[in-house]
């Protein structure tokens, strides 16, 4: 059984060199534990070394649990990542409202920034699904 390609491995380690920040965990789609590594610096940089060696099963786990479709999420996270403040990664998932809302605000004062650190992959992965019952994703496909 052929496993979906939504996550890829050299981003995750690319994301992994800033993991102190839970980047990569993030990234992988799990929220709670990127969330634990934000604060912690990677739990004291301890588990930041571990993941090392986690990466390629987290890739694996988030292939099984997000839908492919024209919205690519490498392309979303290191938007995200890195220009998130600005809300570059919302203009390229179609959501231009939210997307100016960020770039005026900073990403509504970095609050929504980490916000979307945590629902980035539900948020990607619910237009996919809509993109693949063959309905248009109304933020990507718009005939504007």
């Amino acid at each position: 059984m052929e496993r979906s390609k939504t996550h890829s491995k050299t981003i995750g380690y690319l994301l992994w060199i800033f993991g102190f920040t839970g980047a990569h965990r993030f990234y992988f789609g799990r929220p709670i534990s990127g969330a634990i590594w934000f604060f912690t610096g990677g739990l004291f940089l301890v588990g930041w070394l571990v993941d090392v060696f986690l990466i390629p099963g987290m890739e694996r786990s988030a292939g099984r649990k997000y839908a492919e479709g024209p919205v690519d999420y490498s392309v979303a996270w290191l938007l995200q990542t890195f220009l998130g403040p600005l809300g570059i990664h919302r203009f390229y998932m179609g959501k231009i409202g939210t997307g100016l809302l960020w770039l005026l605000t900073g990403g509504l004062v970095g609050i929504g920034w980490l916000y979307d650190f945590c629902t980035l992959n539900e948020q990607v992965d619910a237009c996919n699904v809509e993109s693949g019952l063959e309905l248009t994703c109304p933020r990507r496909n718009s005939p504007v």
